[in-house]
C-alpha cells in the first residue's frame, strides 16, 4: 500500500495520525489555512481523489463526518467547513498523493488564504 517514490503520506509513521478506518487516516495540516485545519488520506497512493476506489471515497467520506464532528467537539465556535480537494499542479495540489482538506471556519472567518507550498515536497 504505497507508493514507488518517496511520498510523505505513504510514510505515515511520523504523520500524527488523529483518526483512521480500514481505507483512510486523518491528520492536521502542517501548514494550516485555519486552527485545526485537517486532511483526509486514503491508505493506499493514489495521485488525486478521481484516481481512488468506490470503497476509498466512501471511507474517506465516511471519516471525513467523523472529523467535523470531532472539530466541533473541540472547538464550539467552528460554524462550518470547506471540504474539497487540489486536483492537479495548476489548482494548487504540493503533494501529489490523494487528500481531502477539512479547514474549518469560524463567524466572522476571512476568506481562507491560496495553498502555500508544502516544506516537505
Amino acid at each position: 500500500m504505497s507508493c514507488n517514490s518517496p511520498c510523505v503520506f505513504c510514510e505515515r509513521d511520523n504523520l500524527g495520525i488523529i483518526s483512521e478506518n480500514d481505507l483512510a487516516f486523518a491528520v492536521r495540516d502542517t501548514s494550516p489555512a485555519k486552527p485545526l485545519h485537517t486532511l483526509v488520506i486514503p491508505k493506499r497512493h493514489s495521485e488525486d481523489v478521481f484516481s481512488t476506489t468506490a470503497q476509498e471515497r466512501e471511507a474517506m467520506h465516511q471519516l471525513a463526518m467523523q472529523c467535523i464532528d470531532d472539530l466541533k467537539s473541540l472547538d464550539a465556535t467552528i460554524e462550518g467547513v470547506n471540504y474539497g480537494s487540489n486536483i492537479g499542479a495548476v489548482a494548487g495540489q504540493k503533494i501529489f498523493h490523494t487528500h481531502i482538506h477539512i479547514i474549518p471556519r469560524r463567524k466572522g472567518d476571512m476568506a481562507p488564504p491560496p495553498a502555500r507550498p508544502a516544506s516537505n515536497t
